[in-house]
């Protein structure tokens, strides 16, 4: 695929606007050009409202013990409402607290609010790693079974927490499902899987762990009427481009709607998983008609 100037974002991308309020797909795609971030979107500001950001522990039916997440309600959250949920995923060497770290995922959002440019959302921040005794420095086949085992963990476990914990809105149009490096593969493969539980997906530089293009979806066609966005996105400068770019033709291949990120010069990095969450966050439970 040809790069365009140094500072575009290309991006091959279902006509969103083709969607109804119902999650009908559009016929047709176009090329659509995503507009980096304004300066200072990940940057605190002093004059606006700010979410928060909570540690919070959930009884894990599968791994059998207590576990943790984070969770950021948005400013003025209220019981009151209800909210959509954003599962938002960390990689390889992380757990709840990575994306808190190094993504700033409360000062984006809350920008973004103030801007009135995103949808208020609950952003859940949980532990990938469904294990009693296993760490982010165990090594990577020691730490395998623990991610794939995650999955029960989010559908059975922290899932209904949430739902039982938060003002939220239930069902799989008010879910999304995303992450970074390792949790972006956990998104697509859990995601995609689970089109009864979400219906917005995002994998941003998703890892090996990510399931082969053609395992990642049984029904095309399901699929397709059933997703409301499908991001996938990755730096060209990225070792792990070419897994993106395979997920990205097997969906192209098949004609189901998704928004494809290309990162011009973005490695694998927070400077592009900032960027995405930005993108993704401006995209996710907005009614299209």
């Amino acid at each position: 695929m040809k790069i365009a100037q140094h500072w575009l974002w290309l991006a091959f991308v279902i006509t969103l606007g083709a969607f109804s309020a119902h999650g009908q797909s559009p016929a047709a795609t176009q090329t659509a050009v995503l507009s980096p971030p304004p300066e200072g979107y990940d940057v605190r500001r002093a004059d606006i409202d700010r979410g928060k950001v909570a540690l919070v522990e959930y009884d894990s039916s599968t791994v059998g013990t207590k576990r943790k997440a984070r969770v950021y309600t948005p400013p003025g959250y209220t019981p009151n409402k209800k909210y959509p949920v954003l599962y938002l995923l960390h990689g390889i060497g992380g757990d709840e607290n990575e994306w808190v770290r190094g993504g700033v995922p409360d000062v984006i959002l809350d920008n973004l609010y103030a801007d009135k440019q995103a949808v208020p959302m609950i952003v859940v921040l949980p532990n990938g790693r469904a294990s009693k005794d296993v760490g982010p420095r165990d090594p990577i086949p020691k730490q395998s079974p623990a991610f794939a085992a995650f999955e029960s963990d989010l559908l059975k476990d922290l899932i209904p927490f949430i739902e039982k914990t938060y003002a939220v809105e239930t069902g799989r149009e008010s879910r999304a499902l995303a992450g970074l490096s390792m949790g972006g593969g956990q998104s697509l493969n859990f995601g995609l899987g689970n089109l009864d539980t979400f219906a917005w997906v995002g994998g941003f530089s998703s890892a090996p762990n990510t399931r082969p293009p053609g395992a990642l979806i049984k029904d095309h066609a399901e699929a397709t009427k059933k997703l409301r966005l499908l991001y996938v996105a990755c730096g060209n400068k990225d070792g792990l481009f070419r897994i993106s770019q395979n997920v990205h033709e097997m969906l192209e291949q098949n004609k189901v709607p998704h928004v494809y990120n290309v990162i011009p010069g973005g490695g694998h990095d927070f400077k592009v998983w900032r960027s995405d969450l930005y993108q993704f966050a401006k995209l996710v439970f907005k009614k299209q008609h």
